[in-house]
């Protein structure tokens, strides 16, 4: 049975973990998300898992416009995340005023995480 649940240990908390995906500046973007990666150690543990931090800034708006868009990449994560690499720290960024809804956060997820996974196995190669 697939674990659908978004549990603790799936977000990205202090600011130090943060600081280390944002410095190892792996990158990829579209019109809905800016995504920011870097592996975790616990792609060397037997279940791997992805972790996520969210930045949304006040240029979207009040605070119930950014707490929405909050609600909506926590739930397009937990609903993709059975289709993305593991093993990842993920930063999420929506673009300002891209409007995106449920669906263009999960196909944008989907497209650039395997895009910085792909890239980030280049460079372990």
């Amino acid at each position: 049975m697939t674990d659908w649940r978004f549990r603790k240990q799936q977000h990205l908390r202090l600011p130090t973990e943060f600081q280390r995906v944002y410095d190892l500046r792996n990158r990829s973007s579209d019109h809905h998300l800016l995504i920011y990666s870097a592996s975790n150690d616990s792609r060397q543990t037997e279940t791997p898992v992805s972790r996520i931090g969210l930045s949304v800034s006040r240029k979207h708006g009040p605070a119930v416009v950014r707490n929405r868009i909050k609600r909506l990449l926590r739930e397009a994560f937990r609903l993709s995340q059975h289709e993305l690499p593991a093993g990842y720290d993920l930063i999420f960024i929506p673009r300002n005023g891209s409007q995106a809804t449920l669906q263009d956060y999960r196909r944008s997820l989907k497209r650039l995480c395997h895009k910085l996974a792909d890239r980030e196995q280049e460079k372990d190669a």
